[in-house]
């Protein structure tokens, strides 16, 4: 019997329907070629604007993303597939309770990596049993890969001036992964205008002033060094000390650049289930989180997004918004947080306490002064002991 020979029309066709039933929410097509982007990602990585993420700034990491056709030999189209996450707040006020940390939206459900790539391998076994030997590989936001110009090119949207990319009424609340295929398709017209307009929203509205705007070439520039995402998430040290104001309630990833983007008033809610929002991560409790102990971040947190902060980032920004909020209630589990195992966590609490600045903070600083043996730590309570010193003076001895 003869094996059915499909042309690059049919092929794209049948597998754009399997990516549906899949259940994604978008798919275009585009040619695997060198990157349009390659010179500008260089620049850049030069002028250190990636931070601490060493692993975008490796050669073999810089050769893949000028050409995906280097990250997988053979490579001739690209399948971009967007899947929506959104979700609207349980409680609209939530970023407005100081008392209450706020999760990026795509965190508070499932890993979306693991959703995502595993319905990415799927759709490559079947076109390879079904349509066409093929060979390929599936990525999802963790390969060397530039997903965003990718999915512009395949016809899905443009780069907003926030960095992210925008669907044509729909947002730019979506993930995006590719399937990489070494085989001839039907590839869809580039997005080929921005639609920002004059608008400067999300500029405007970045409170650590991490968007750049675009450059010469009209390419959207950030430095991802001041990102809230990069701060609480990819940083693994500690927040540079001018910041942490800055970041307010937000203790894992940060949505405001979408948030103020008039294109997301056409989101719709996710129809996933997998990214739906798991229960107490919609506006948890700050004091409550900043006991969490090393077993309960391991249970709460399996398969989710989250995880990748460990427990001691995690409590790292608690504390942090812990002391924007400055009330005098967080003072007992920041004066716990002194005696936790994790420099990390003890030296950002010690801020959060001379944020707070009561008595009962200025005690639980000099307390912990007397036994504190990390130097960043010592230091962290020294700076903010130091507002003592300025606000009570004959209380410092």
């Amino acid at each position: 019997m003869t094996a059915t020979v499909f042309s690059p029309a049919e092929l794209t066709a049948r597998i754009r329907a399997r990516v549906r039933d899949l259940g994604f929410d978008a798919v275009g097509v585009a040619p695997v070629r060198a990157s349009e982007h390659g010179a500008a990602y260089e620049r850049w990585v030069e002028e250190g604007m990636h931070g601490e993420m060493g692993y975008l700034a490796r050669e073999d990491a810089l050769a893949k993303r000028k050409d995906p056709a280097v990250l997988v030999p053979g490579a001739r189209s690209a399948v971009v597939v967007a899947l929506e996450y959104f979700n609207a707040d349980a409680d609209p006020d939530v970023t407005e309770d100081p008392s209450r940390g706020v999760v990026a939206r795509y965190a508070r459900n499932l890993d979306y990596h693991e959703v995502m790539k595993e319905r990415l391998i799927a759709l490559q076994e079947w076109i390879d049993a079904e349509l066409v030997p093929v060979g390929g590989r599936a990525y999802v936001d963790t390969g060397a890969l530039l997903e965003r110009e990718l999915a512009s090119r395949a016809g899905l949207g443009w780069f907003g001036r926030n960095t992210m990319l925008i669907q044509p009424r729909r947002g730019s609340f979506y993930f995006l992964g590719v399937l990489l295929l070494d085989v001839e398709m039907e590839y869809d017209e580039p997005f080929a205008k921005e639609h920002c307009g004059r608008c400067s929203a999300c500029v405007d509205a970045c409170p650590t002033g991490a968007l750049l705007g675009r450059d010469e070439t009209g390419a959207p520039r950030m430095d991802a060094r001041r990102c809230i995402s990069y701060l609480t998430i990819e940083l693994k040290g500690p927040i540079p000390r001018e910041l942490r104001p800055l970041i307010g309630n937000r203790i894992y990833g940060c949505d405001i650049c979408q948030e103020v983007c008039p294109w997301n008033r056409f989101a719709e809610p996710t129809r996933d289930e997998a990214l739906m929002v798991r229960e107490g991560l919609d506006g948890p409790s700050l004091i409550e989180w900043m006991a969490m102990s090393q077993e309960e971040f391991s249970r709460r947190f399996k398969g989710s997004p989250i995880k990748r902060a460990k427990r001691c980032g995690l409590l790292r920004n608690v504390a942090v918004a812990l002391g924007n909020w400055g009330s005098p209630e967080a003072v007992p589990a920041l004066a716990a947080a002194l005696n936790d195992a994790e420099p990390l966590v003890r030296g950002h609490a010690a801020w959060a306490l001379g944020r707070i600045g009561t008595g009962a903070a200025w005690q639980a600083l000099r307390g912990r002064a007397e036994v504190e043996e990390d130097g960043w730590v010592r230091e962290e309570i020294g700076i903010a002991l130091s507002g003592a010193l300025i606000s009570q003076p004959s209380q410092v001895g």
